[in-house]
């Protein structure tokens, strides 16, 4: 009975430590991080002031990604699939916008060399060889 005495000691301590460090591990974590407020103060006022200025462009960005993913959840695709979709067809659409822009600009070069007087084959040699 001796033994089963000492054992039962030996667990209740082992538990009591047990219990110490899972919870005063964390409450002693908690207790010595720096709050985000406190992090900011102890930046210099030069990075102080820059990450002011960027704050509105990372949460719009933030916003915009998150409304992203919650209009790829609404598929029935994997998300990370829907996403690569979107990437295909949004860089189709700059493709095709790139070369709208190059069309139109060749065009309003064209009007321009009309209302100059030069012809469209500006450049070229005539019959004779001479240009």
């Amino acid at each position: 009975m001796a033994a089963k005495s000492g054992q039962l000691g030996t667990w209740l301590k082992m538990l009591a430590v047990g219990g110490a460090v899972c919870v005063g591990g964390p409450a002693f974590v908690m207790w010595i991080q720096p709050t985000d407020e406190e992090l900011f103060q102890r930046y210099n006022p030069e990075l102080q002031k820059k990450s002011l200025e960027g704050r509105y462009e990372r949460q719009k960005e933030f916003d915009d990604f998150v409304t992203r993913l919650k209009e790829y959840s609404k598929s029935d695709k994997p998300i990370w699939t829907v996403q690569e979709e979107a990437m295909r067809k949004q860089k189709q659409e700059s493709l095709r916008q790139d070369f709208q822009n190059a069309e139109e600009a060749r065009a309003r070069q064209e009007a321009m060399r009309r209302e100059a007087g030069l012809s469209g084959g500006a450049g070229k040699l005539d019959s004779t060889n001479r240009s």
